[in-house]
């Protein structure tokens, strides 16, 4: 069975990857802190600080370019139909 997504949310897309990329990065900035707090200082570490900015940083982003790109291709679905996907129904789920 051949669907086609002609709109998506913007908002709520935003909003669901500000929490990915929120936790995602978490995976990424935690084991970095704990690298940064067992090594001996070396020139170029970034501070403690800026570890945990990051992932409130990358939230910020994926709230605010998410729902950008959601409204891109809205427009473009517009003029081209939307992208086709195809899906199909499971039983006993």
């Amino acid at each position: 069975m051949t669907k086609r997504l002609i709109r998506i949310a913007p908002w709520q897309a935003g909003k669901v990857f500000a929490v990915i990329y929120f936790c995602i990065n978490l995976l990424v900035v935690i084991p970095m802190g704990v690298i940064t707090a067992a090594s001996p200082a070396v020139k170029g570490m970034p501070p403690p600080a800026l570890l945990v900015f990051v992932p409130f940083a990358y939230a910020l982003f994926g709230l605010i370019f998410v729902p950008l790109c959601c409204w891109v291709y809205n427009l473009s679905a517009r003029f081209t139909g939307g992208i086709e996907v195809g899906v199909t129904d499971v039983t006993g789920a």
